[in-house]
């Protein structure tokens, strides 16, 4: 190394903190390093076999794409050596002295100070080449870009502290060469057997070959009695075969999760997976994965996400967004076709007819996965519903082809089920529905309890009608996509008018016709005081433990979606509520009696308000509210 060359750099503060929790944690899981820099190397080596498609200069010192692991016990040391893209140096100072991911911020924002515990988010956030320094005191990496000089080489070496050195090398091949100078304590890692194990265990169904050094003895003459060793050759360790090119029946289980957790950078299991191969009009295979839990950026609509593309087994690109929609973004997997041309783009992947037939055969695959795992292991479902429920509503409104078989996968909170766990099925709810009921009734809110305790869900219970109660931000919006569910309207019974078909008798509906000729005066006064408030005023029969409720057009936006928009800043059409009265309650009735005009306007406002309180709206004016109640409660006790 060149003196003039080298450069002394800091590393970004998010690496500086990131180290430190690598080197003095008790990391729960130390081999895991040999995973993530084989994963690494192999992703260099499939990066360079794409881009030599468009320049087979690239590969024209070496055509063989493979890794190499060698140790050296005396020096304590692990070297892991590949023949992929390499980087320059610009690209060297970018990779390896900053986290170049938006999730940094967020991967810091979730540490808990518990270092047992925060070591467990490095999956999560896709920082594996730093966990060579578990096991590390030192790294130095060697690295030459493809296509670039012997001398354009880059050595990089850290101790992991808040420093990192970069100087010019020569190297005669391109690629990428990690030291790894274990610590002491870690010395178990620098035994051939050791790292074969690892190989085995976590790298096994990588397509390019993983070798290590292999002794061979030569037979001993006649007259000796121990072998004569030889020169050590290089052997692969892996089966260098892409797993999904296999029969399923010769796959298991392990391989299938460490399959996902290559791809996927996550630490955990997946919850269920898709092994498929489709041949006739179309020629492919795909490999689809459920996580068990929702990556950190999951509702960040702009993060990386798609499945991984092959052609005839050479990968073409990473995270290729275009084979499933939006609502399925969690979904991780791997798709190899032998109907795509090698130099397959992304513009031809967008515009690409083919590409559309595989899109949608695979969310077929995923919305079966996902039916069949409601169906046989609905404990592990519910589990899948709390991780990814939120994304999966997005579905209707997305995709309007499987809008019913995405509604068949919701889960909702019914007003029977009596907590917030959101675990009934509409085929549950439809199965449950009353003799003449012919509507899914529904109602949102803010929050679970106040949906629970709406008022305009009591004649639901008078009759034993269940309701569905929703309270995610995204349920109203959704609603306004799924208008029914085998043959089923659904209704919204905090909006219009409410019918209840055939559950009403005759008696109930001439009685409620009755009702606003009988109270007309006081509908009338009503309407008066309320000219600017709201848009009319009625007897209802929806009522009857509570006076009064407000209810919205059928067409106006709800309360939850207003306060939504509000919040996000959005301009909302000004629109006027209905007022409802309960002609059987006792304040309604003592108010139509009431001849004195101010004690009318401070009782009908009390009603007005506290129907916004129940329904979860704030009030212009609190203060005045305030004041009126505390009026009456002086006059009661006088």
């Amino acid at each position: 190394m060149s003196e003039n060359t080298q450069q002394s750099m800091s590393f970004q503060t998010e690496v500086k903190q990131l180290l430190h929790l690598m080197i003095h944690s008790l990391y729960s899981n130390k081999e895991i390093f040999m995973r993530e820099l084989v994963s690494n190397a192999s992703d260099a080596c499939d990066k360079l076999r794409f881009q030599s498609l468009k320049d087979d200069s690239l590969m024209a010192e070496n055509s063989d794409l493979r890794i190499r692991i060698s140790v050296d016990k005396e020096a304590n040391t692990i070297a892991i050596e590949d023949t992929g893209i390499g980087m320059t140096r610009d690209e060297v100072v970018q990779n390896l002295g900053t986290i170049a991911r938006s999730g940094t911020a967020d991967f810091l924002k979730n540490l808990t100070g518990d270092e047992r515990k925060d070591s467990q988010l490095i999956g999560q956030f896709g920082v594996g080449f730093y966990s060579s320094f578990i096991v590390a005191k030192a790294v130095d990496v060697y690295t030459r870009k493809a296509g670039h000089a012997a001398e354009e080489g880059v050595h990089w070496h850290s101790e992991g502290e808040g420093e990192f050195t970069i100087d010019d090398a020569i190297l005669p091949q391109r690629g990428t060469k990690i030291v790894l100078h274990l610590k002491a304590e870690e010395s178990e890692f620098a035994d051939d057997w050791r790292l074969k194990s690892l190989v085995k265990k976590y790298s096994d169904h990588i397509s390019v070959p993983v070798q290590m050094l292999e002794e061979k003895f030569a037979a001993p003459e006649e007259g000796e009695e121990e072998a004569k060793p030889q020169e050590p050759t290089w052997e692969n360790v892996n089966s260098a075969k892409a797993l999904w090119t296999r029969s399923r029946s010769d796959v298991k289980d392990e391989e299938y999760q460490e399959l996902y957790r290559h791809i996927s950078h996550d630490y955990g299991d997946a919850l269920t997976w898709s092994h498929n191969k489709v041949e006739g009009k179309l020629d492919y295979t795909s490999l689809l994965y459920i996580p068990k839990k929702a990556p950190y950026d999951l509702w960040n609509r702009e993060r990386v996400r798609g499945l991984k593309l092959y052609v005839n087994r050479v990968f073409i690109m990473d995270d290729v967004e275009q084979f499933l929609p939006m609502y399925l973004r969690f979904v991780k997997g791997i798709v190899d076709s032998n109907d795509l041309p090698l130099n397959v783009s992304r513009e031809i992947l967008q515009n690409d007819s083919t590409i559309e037939s595989i899109k949608s055969a695979l969310v077929k695959r995923v919305l079966d996965m996902l039916e069949k795992l409601a169906k046989k292991k609905p404990e592990e479902y519910q589990e899948f519903w709390q991780e990814f429920g939120q994304v999966l509503k997005e579905g209707p409104a997305e995709d309007m082809a499987n809008k019913e078989k995405v509604a068949g996968l919701l889960r909702f909170a019914t007003s029977h089920s009596g907590e917030a766990k959101q675990d009934v099925a509409l085929v549950d709810y439809i199965e449950r529905m009353k003799e003449g009921q012919d509507k899914i009734y529904y109602v949102c809110a803010d929050s679970h309890q106040t949906a629970k305790n709406s008022p305009h869900l009591e004649v639901f219970r008078k009759k034993g009608i269940e309701v569905l109660l929703l309270s995610d931000r995204i349920d109203e919006w959704l609603m306004s996509y799924l208008q029914e569910f085998d043959g089923k309207s659904f209704v919204d019974v905090a909006r219009g008018g409410l019918d209840l078909g055939d559950i009403e008798s005759e008696e109930e509906k001439q009685a409620q016709e009755k009702a606003n000729d009988e109270h007309k005066d006081l509908i009338g006064k009503m309407k008066t005081l309320f000219a600017e408030e709201v848009a009319d005023v009625r007897m209802t029969h929806r009522l009857v433990e509570s006076p009064a409720c407000i209810v919205v057009g059928d067409d106006d936006m709800g309360a939850q979606m207003r306060r939504i928009m509000e919040a996000a800043g959005q301009q909302v059409p000004e629109t006027k509520p209905t007022l409802e009265l309960n002609p059987e309650h006792p304040l309604v009735q003592r108010l139509e009696q009431e001849s004195n005009d101010d004690r009318f306007n401070d009782l009908a406002n009390i009603l007005l308000e506290q129907s916004r309180l129940a329904e979860g709206s704030s009030l212009k004016d609190s203060a005045s509210f305030v004041s009126r109640l505390n009026k009456l409660l002086l006059e009661m006790m006088s």
